[in-house]
């Protein structure tokens, strides 16, 4: 196979695999699972043994496709599967998510992130871009802390020359601490609210 033709093949997969999470993202739209958490909730259980990849795969789609709050993810992950399997399924997805929101901005650059994010939020952060080789102290601090768009600084070090290596190895130890924060401190906070309200 040529040079050329592997370009196209992966062309053609990319567009695929596009086309179908849209279709995904359609129907989820449709069935209210993006939008509502008890609906996501509710079609997770009725998944039975496939409510695991089902989840993973939502969580990787909500970091390219913001939907849902991440947070909100985090906490419905702890609900249904638990704190331990909850945090698991979080991290694999989420991390799936992360490499192909990097992935994606590497290929299709920078008038793709600007397409697919709000003005305000590249405009806030695109100034990173420029600080060369510091971009990667800045993201994998914003990685480790969960206080910045961490799923939009993906993308924007797409658009950087961080190795996907560089890259991988800063979401896989960085990630379980924001995600860790996000699902034990929504699940207090969801916890109060249900004790108050009962």
């Amino acid at each position: 196979m040529t040079a050329n033709q592997k370009v196209r093949m992966m062309n053609i997969a990319t567009a695929v695999g596009m086309g179908l999470t849209a279709a995904c993202i359609i129907w989820g739209f449709q069935q209210g699972i993006f939008t509502s958490r008890e609906a996501l909730e509710r079609f997770l259980n009725s998944c039975g043994i496939w409510a695991p990849v089902l989840f993973v795969v939502f969580q990787a789609v909500q970091v390219v496709v913001p939907v849902l709050p991440g947070g909100i993810g985090c906490l419905v992950g702890v609900l249904v599967f638990g704190p331990v399997w909850g945090f698991v399924y979080n991290y694999i997805g989420i991390c799936i998510g992360s490499a192909g929101a990097f992935y994606l901005a590497r290929r299709y650059g920078q008038s793709f992130v600007r397409m697919i994010t709000k003005p305000a939020t590249y405009e806030k952060y695109c100034g990173w871009l420029e600080k060369g080789n510091r971009f990667d102290k800045w993201f994998a601090a914003a990685i480790f802390l969960p206080v910045a768009p961490d799923d939009f600084l993906c993308f924007l070090a797409g658009l950087t020359r961080m190795s996907a290596k560089k890259f991988t190895g800063i979401i896989l130890l960085g990630k379980p601490f924001g995600i860790l924060a996000y699902s034990i401190g929504l699940q207090f906070v969801y916890t109060q609210v249900i004790a108050l309200l009962g």
